[in-house]
């Protein structure tokens, strides 16, 4: 009785824009009225064909790859160095941690102000070095960095929150221990400390990728998916094709394949990477009991 709520939202807001969405990607329609075109499996096959979708596909692979060798372990990194007794060591927390706080909207406005070609400050630092940072957003060779830069600023924040209070939960005495058998620093930190936070890095690593294939917001706003397609999602594919081309059915299709993409890698994760975390929890739950 006391689920009734929660789940009569979760089937209006989540299930049934799933059952709309694969029903309308089999229709060739704009939207209006109802859905009478049955193209059948066309739009996934257009999708799949298209250069600009499957560069999507290839975008997103390269964002996935460099969250998780730079901007996963750069927070990592920050959270074992906040973890010491560093004087301000609470306002560095902040400081770093605030970025999560905005809005993407509100994070695309200001790195799009602070690279505005002449007047924006990271031009007038550029030039100082001698270089132009106004380019980065529209040069097709760095875009897809840039964007990925400021989502790693927006983002790393929360992931070294989590390693922090992972890192805290640690009993120091494992530590102390590994050090007073003779192991280095880096000897403690790599088989004590690292297995340790292991359940939470393999958390982060999902929220990532799940993050980086719905990416939107920010590329929308900072770029629009250009120039010539060179910083485009999936998801500004589907809103270009849904709301700009009025190809709902089409759009439909691409939303599809990312629900599908995502789903397919949360149950392989969940069954391969977090089933001995799941289990931990499960059989500490029934020891409780």
């Amino acid at each position: 009785m006391f689920l009734t709520p929660a789940l009569a939202l979760f089937v209006l807001l989540v299930i049934t824009p799933i059952v709309v969405a694969a029903y309308a990607s089999l229709y060739k329609w704009n939207g209006f009225g109802l859905p009478e075109n049955f193209v059948g499996l066309d739009n996934y096959t257009r999708a799949f064909g298209d250069p600009t979708f499957r560069g999507d596909l290839w975008r997103g692979l390269v964002l996935v790859l460099l969250s998780l060798t730079v901007q996963l372990p750069v927070a990592l990194a920050l959270a074992m160095l906040l973890n010491q007794p560093l004087r301000g060591r609470a306002v560095y927390r902040l400081i770093f941690f605030a970025p999560y706080v905005l809005s993407e909207v509100t994070t695309a406005v200001l790195f799009t102000l602070v690279f505005s070609p002449n007047r924006g400050l990271g031009e007038s630092v550029s030039r100082f070095l001698g270089a132009e940072a106004g380019a980065v957003f529209a040069d097709p060779s760095t875009v897809l960095y840039a964007v990925f830069l400021v989502v790693s600023w927006k983002y790393f924040g929360l992931y070294m929150m989590l390693f922090l209070a992972a890192r805290q939960g640690i009993p120091k005495e494992l530590s102390e221990a590994a050090v007073t058998d003779g192991a280095t620093a880096w000897q403690a930190f790599r088989h004590v400390t690292l297995p340790l936070l292991g359940p939470t890095i393999r958390i982060s690593i999902f929220l990532s990728v799940i993050g980086t294939i719905q990416l939107f917001d920010m590329v929308w706003v900072l770029t629009g998916g250009g120039p010539i397609h060179s910083s485009e999602t999936m998801a500004v594919t589907m809103y270009q094709f849904g709301f700009r081309r009025f190809e709902v059915g089409y759009a439909s299709a691409i939303s599809m394949v990312m629900f599908l993409l995502s789903l397919v890698f949360a149950l392989f994760y969940q069954r391969v990477v977090l089933r001995r975390d799941t289990a931990g929890a499960i059989t500490n739950q029934g020891g409780q009991r």
